[in-house]
């Protein structure tokens, strides 16, 4: 396994592990994964405002064992070594989640 780091606007912001770099830029192009950056706030600002630079680059060896520390304590049973798993790397907010939680 490879591990990748995401940036924004030259921030890193997550990390995961993949095969290989195919399969990491794959992720990383996926308009889900892009969607998932924009509904993300940290610090009252969305993660991403889709007009900044996005960017992959391979992960430093403390921005891997981010992953590695957070899969090691993951309480998921059925999660595999294969599925997806992003780490944030800044503290992050599901605007989605306020927004459904406030209606109750």
């Amino acid at each position: 396994m490879d591990y990748f780091t995401v940036e924004i606007a030259g921030r890193a912001v997550a990390s995961f592990r993949s095969k290989n770099d195919e399969e990491a830029t794959h992720f990383f192009e996926a308009e889900d994964f892009r969607d998932d950056l924009t509904i993300l706030e940290s610090e009252g600002k969305p993660l991403w405002d889709r007009k900044a630079t996005l960017s992959l680059r391979k992960a430093t060896a403390e921005e891997a064992s981010e992953v590695e520390d957070a899969y090691e304590f993951d309480d998921d049973p059925e999660r595999t070594i294969d599925d997806e798993f992003v780490v944030f790397l800044v503290p992050v907010e599901d605007l989605i989640d306020e927004g459904e939680d406030t209606e109750d």
